[in-house]
């Protein structure tokens, strides 16, 4: 997260890094074993309906980075990487490491899906 920090930081008031920044800080809280949808993403990062404007921010994401970019799918939990593409061959690769298991192409929501704890109030 260290880049993205550094980002907000030299950019408090663009509204553009204020967003990527909520969508890196939810992000990084999806535990391994769990999937998160991108419409769910967005919504947990206080971003409304942006499924799509998440899916084109974490194809933007740099080499290298420490997110956990492989634990958010589509809608229904389709993997939405194709398979025999360098991205989805990666992230079936690191679902499968973290004991999530493929059938047909989806991830069971009910088992891997990740439901953060709402706070009580």
């Amino acid at each position: 997260m260290d880049e993205f920090n550094s980002q907000m930081q030299n950019n408090p008031d663009d509204p553009a890094a204020v967003r990527r920044t909520a969508l890196y800080t939810v992000l990084a809280q999806v535990p391994e074993g769990k999937v998160v949808t991108y419409g769910q993403l967005a919504e947990l990062a206080g971003l409304g309906r942006a499924a799509r404007w998440v899916g084109r921010t974490l194809s933007q994401l740099p080499d290298g980075s420490r997110l956990p970019w492989h634990r958010v799918i589509a809608a229904g939990g389709r993997l939405s990487l194709a398979c025999g593409t360098v991205g989805g061959d990666e992230q079936r690769a690191r679902l499968r490491s973290e004991g999530v298991l493929i059938m047909k192409n989806r991830v069971d929501m009910g088992c891997h899906g990740w439901r953060p704890e709402s706070p009580c109030g």
